[in-house]
C-alpha cells in the first residue's frame, strides 16, 4: 500500500489512488471488487500499514448527454467563450450515476449550444455547480480557455456568489461567518456534515428580513463545498425552509408550499476569461420561492 493511507477509507483510498468518484469507489467495493490482506473490503474500512490492497473493476461507459428541453430554463448571458443559465430547480448541473432527471448540459444541448469539450464526458465544461435543488446562476464553459481559466478562479477564490436562503428561526448573530469544515456524513452517503478533518469551508451571512418563523440572508461563499450552506446553516440549527435531508420542519414546508430548499443562487460575478473585464450576472426569485416568501410575509 503506498505511504500516507493508512487509517483512510477504502472508498477514499480508491478515489486518491485510481482518480475514481466516490460513487463509483463506492460501486467497486460493494461489488466485491476489493480485498485487504485476501479478504473483502468494505467501503468504511480503514487501511492499516503494510496492508495488501488489491482492486478489480470493470471500465463504466460515462453516462450520456441527452438532449432535453427543460420548462423554466433561461439563458442569462452567452459569447463564444461562456454561457450563462438561470436554471430551475430539479435540474442537475450534468448527467451522473443514478440520477435520470434533466441536466443542464443537456437543456443547453437541446438548445444547440457547443459547449468545452475539457472535463470528464459526462461534465465537459462544467466549472462549478448547483444542487438539484437549488435554482438561479451557473455559468458553463463554451471554449477550452475559458475552462481552464475559469476552473482556476474557482480555486483561487475569485469568483464572486451570492445566494438568498430563508433559513428557520433566526440566526444569532444577524450577520456573521461561519468557518467550519465539510466532509462525507458519517451515516448518509450522499449527505455533508461539519467534521473533523473536512475540507475548509467558510460562509458569510447577513440578515435581510425577518419574519415570525424564519429568516431571509443573503449569503456569500467564500469557498464552494458540496452543499455548503445547507449543511452549514443546519449545524446552526437554522436550517434552510424546505430542506428535508438536512433537517428542515416538514409543517413549515407544507404550509409554504415547498418541495425543495429555499436556497437561490441571486449573483455570480468573476473576471471575463478572454476579455479580463469584470462581469456580473443576477437571477430573480422563481415562482416557488416567491410564493413562500409572501406566506411568510403575511405572517
Amino acid at each position: 500500500m503506498p505511504e500516507g493511507l493508512e487509517g483512510v477509507r477504502v472508498d477514499v483510498a480508491l478515489s486518491q489512488l485510481l482518480g475514481f468518484s466516490r460513487s463509483f469507489a463506492a460501486e467497486v467495493v460493494s461489488s466485491g471488487g476489493v480485498t485487504v490482506d485476501g479478504q473483502l473490503a468494505r467501503k468504511s474500512d480503514r487501511l492499516e500499514a503494510a496492508a495488501l490492497l488489491s482492486v478489480e473493476w470493470s471500465e463504466k461507459e460515462p453516462p450520456r448527454i441527452e438532449p432535453v428541453e427543460v420548462e423554466g430554463f433561461g439563458i442569462i448571458y452567452d459569447d463564444a467563450d461562456i454561457v450563462v443559465v438561470d436554471k430551475p430547480a430539479g435540474v442537475a448541473a450534468h448527467p451522473s450515476i443514478g440520477w435520470t432527471g434533466p441536466t443542464v448540459l443537456g437543456a443547453l444541448a437541446a438548445a444547440g449550444y457547443r459547449i468545452s469539450t475539457s472535463g470528464p464526458p459526462e461534465r465537459t465544461g462544467i466549472v462549478h455547480r448547483l444542487d438539484v435543488g437549488t435554482s438561479g446562476v451557473m455559468m458553463v464553459a463554451k471554449s477550452e480557455i475559458a475552462y481552464s481559466v475559469l476552473k482556476q478562479a474557482f480555486r483561487d477564490r475569485r469568483v464572486h456568489k451570492i445566494y438568498h436562503a430563508v433559513v428557520q428561526g433566526h440566526p444569532d448573530p444577524f450577520s456573521g461567518t461561519i468557518d467550519a469544515p465539510i466532509g462525507r456524513h458519517p451515516g448518509a452517503e450522499w449527505k455533508f456534515a461539519v467534521a473533523t478533518g473536512g475540507k475548509p469551508s467558510v460562509t458569510h451571512y447577513e440578515t435581510l428580513e425577518a419574519f415570525r418563523f424564519a429568516t431571509l440572508l443573503e449569503i456569500e461563499l467564500e469557498t464552494g463545498r458540496t452543499h455548503q450552506i445547507r449543511v452549514h446553516m443546519s449545524a446552526q440549527r437554522h436550517p434552510c425552509v424546505g430542506d428535508s435531508m438536512y433537517g428542515a420542519d416538514p409543517t413549515l414546508s407544507e404550509k409554504l408550499g415547498l418541495d425543495r430548499q429555499w436556497l437561490h443562487a441571486v449573483k455570480l460575478g468573476f473576471e471575463h476569461p478572454t476579455s479580463h473585464k469584470q462581469v456580473e450576472f443576477a437571477s430573480g426569485y422563481p415562482t416557488d420561492l416567491q410564493h413562500a416568501l409572501e406566506i411568510l410575509r403575511e405572517g
